[in-house]
């Protein structure tokens, strides 16, 4: 892990149980109770009917490569230390209108660093791995399939 690394809260009734999830090694979205749409950021109320009744899908953790970003120097000072790393946006095979933003790593316990920033390709397929960073935060990070 990068020393410093900026973490999220994961006792926040919205989304901690996609953090649960994610120290289980399960990649999960929300689901509206009232129509059905899945939805990812986890949000309180359904953006489509308003309900405010939720399950937890727990997904394939797989997708592909809808975009990225190589990110360069000036960063904040956490992240210039391991300058140039690939950011990606996932687009995921089990629903295409979930996107998910992550880093790029080479294997599960790869650094977001570690792969060529010149072999990132949109539509290269991908799946999601968890890194253990604290004993509450495992983080998704994706690697090339």
């Amino acid at each position: 892990m990068i020393e410093g690394t900026p973490l999220p809260v994961t006792d926040n009734p919205i989304d901690a149980a996609f953090w649960t999830a994610a120290l289980r090694g399960e990649l999960t979205v929300q689901r509206c109770s009232g129509c059905g749409m899945r939805r990812f950021p986890p949000r309180p109320m359904c953006p489509s009917c308003q309900s405010m009744e939720l399950t937890w899908d727990v997904m394939t953790g797989k997708g592909h490569i809808w975009s990225f970003v190589i990110a360069h120097p000036p960063l904040l000072p956490t992240f210039a230390k391991v300058a140039p790393y690939a950011s990606i946006l996932v687009e995921l095979d089990d629903d295409p209108t979930i996107r998910m933003v992550g880093n790029l790593i080479p294997n599960a316990d790869g650094e977001i660093n570690e792969v060529d920033p010149t072999t990132v390709a949109i539509g290269a397929p991908v799946s999601v791995v968890f890194q253990t960073v604290t004993p509450d935060v495992a983080l998704p990070r994706w690697v090339l399939t």
